[in-house]
């Protein structure tokens, strides 16, 4: 069974409370359970932290094992070098994704540490940019 994780960054554990009118009204644990039951062959897990080092520690402990990695580092994505070297470190895919679109909003959110070694980026779907990221790495290409 392969196994994906979604990891998000800082603030993502605010997802139904936090400004609902750019990240809308459900939590990301109502998402996950919605997500994990429709793909059944998938070992799904999901991690989240407001701290940066644990962002790197977790893309570290997986990045070499799993067979893919979903990452909304959310402010990180446009200030961690450290993420980004991370993600160019690892060998397991990682596809970069955010709620939000990230080019509609203000200009430093257009910057991604992370994009540059990505096996893709998916922006402005709501939550559903996870289950986009995730057929990715389902599609034969």
């Amino acid at each position: 069974m392969k196994k994906i994780i979604i990891i998000n960054g800082p603030n993502l554990n605010l997802l139904g409370k936090r400004e609902p009118q750019i990240y809308g009204s459900q939590t990301f644990n109502e998402f996950f359970e919605t997500i994990k039951a429709s793909y059944p062959q998938i070992e799904l897990e999901h991690f989240q932290s407001n701290i940066e080092g644990e962002i790197i520690d977790k893309l570290q402990e997986v990045g070499y094992s799993y067979y893919g990695i979903i990452l909304n580092a959310a402010a990180y994505t446009h200030t961690s070098v450290g993420i980004g070297d991370t993600v160019a470190a690892i060998e397991t895919a990682v596809v970069e994704v955010h709620i939000s679109n990230t080019f509609e909003r203000e200009e430093f959110r257009h910057q991604s540490y992370v994009a540059p070694y990505a096996k893709g980026v998916i922006v402005g779907f709501g939550l559903q940019s996870y289950e986009l990221a995730l057929q990715s790495f389902l599609s034969p290409l």
